[in-house]
C-alpha cells in the first residue's frame, strides 16, 4: 500500500508591502493599559454602620460637633470616616509623581513612584503615591502613602488625605482687581521643602492658576482659581514640590490679620456656600 503524504504547511510570504508589516506589527506589540489619573470605582463608606472608636467620632455620628471646630481647637482626627460624614461626596485625585521607563531619561508621567532596595536576596520595589481630597470651597488635604503593592499605596494615600484635612483662607489681595471676591489669596505666602522653594501671589479675577500642573490641582479642590507663582531650586522632584505648597497654603490660616484689612482683601475661611 502506498503511504500518502501529508502535504507540507506553507510558510506566510514575507510582507513586501508597508500595509503588510503594519499589520504584522500589530500582532507582535502587545496593548499596555494606561493608568488611570482619576480613582475610579471607589469603595463608598457606609457612615451609617460605622462604628467610632475615638471621643471626636462618637461626637461626629451624634452631631455634637462640626469640622471647624475640629480644626479650630486642633484635634487630631484619627477616623476617615469623620471627614466622610461632615463632607460627604468630597472629589478625590492623584498626582503625577512617578515617571514610566522609556529611552533618553524615562518615558510618560505615572501616578506611582518606584523604587527598589538592593538586598542579597535580589530587589525589593515599592511604590509610593501622594493624592488629594477637597470640596472646592475652603477645605483640601494632601496625603502620602507608600507600600509594596500599588493598590494598597493608593488607599494608604487617600486616607492619609482625608486625615490631613485643613481649612484655608481665600480673598482677593491683587491691587489690580479689589473686587472683594474669595476667588484667589488675600496675601503672597511661601513655602519649602528640601531645596524646593515656591511663592504663590494673587492673581486678578480671569487670569487662571498660574502655577505648576500638579499644585494646580491641588488649588482647584481647594477652591482657588486665580494666582500667580514663582519657584525656586530642584522642581522636579513633585513630592518635594507638593510638600512645599501645602506649607504654603496652612500659612494662610496661621497669618494673623487685623479687621480693617479682612474688609479690605473680603477674606473668608473654610466653607462659604451651604
Amino acid at each position: 500500500m502506498r503511504q500518502t503524504k501529508k502535504p507540507k504547511e506553507t510558510s506566510k510570504p514575507h510582507p513586501e508591502t508597508e500595509e503588510e508589516k503594519l499589520e504584522v506589527e500589530k500582532d507582535i506589540i502587545t496593548e499596555i493599559p494606561e493608568e488611570e489619573e482619576l480613582i475610579k470605582g471607589e469603595k463608598k463608606i457606609d457612615v451609617i454602620s460605622w462604628k467610632p472608636k475615638t471621643s471626636i467620632g462618637l461626637k461626629v455620628k451624634n452631631g455634637e460637633i462640626t469640622l471647624n471646630q475640629i480644626l479650630d481647637t486642633g484635634q487630631k482626627i484619627m477616623e476617615m470616616e469623620i471627614v466622610d460624614a461632615l463632607l460627604p461626596g468630597m472629589p478625590n485625585e492623584l498626582l503625577f509623581i512617578g515617571q514610566s521607563k522609556g529611552k533618553f531619561g524615562g518615558g510618560q508621567k505615572r501616578i506611582f513612584r518606584q523604587t527598589q532596595k538592593k538586598t542579597p536576596e535580589g530587589n525589593k520595589p515599592s511604590f509610593s503615591c501622594q493624592a488629594v481630597v477637597g470640596n472646592s470651597d475652603g477645605y483640601v488635604g494632601i496625603g502620602y502613602g507608600k507600600s509594596k503593592d500599588t493598590v494598597p499605596a493608593r488607599e494608604k494615600a487617600l486616607r492619609n488625605a482625608k486625615l490631613n484635612i485643613f481649612k484655608i483662607k481665600r480673598g482677593c489681595g491683587s491691587w489690580e482687581c479689589s473686587c472683594k471676591t474669595p476667588h484667589s489669596i488675600p496675601f503672597m505666602v511661601t513655602g519649602k521643602c528640601g531645596s524646593t522653594v515656591i511663592k504663590i501671589m494673587p492673581a486678578p479675577k480671569g487670569k487662571g492658576l498660574c502655577i505648576e500642573q500638579e499644585c494646580a490641582k491641588i488649588l482647584r479642590l481647594a477652591g482657588i482659581k486665580d494666582v500667580w507663582s514663582k519657584t525656586f531650586g530642584q522642581t522636579r522632584v513633585k513630592t518635594n514640590l507638593v510638600v512645599a505648597c501645602e506649607n504654603a497654603l496652612k500659612q494662610l490660616s496661621t497669618t494673623k490679620i487685623q479687621t480693617e484689612n479682612q474688609e479690605k482683601l473680603g477674606i473668608h475661611e473654610g466653607k462659604i456656600t451651604q
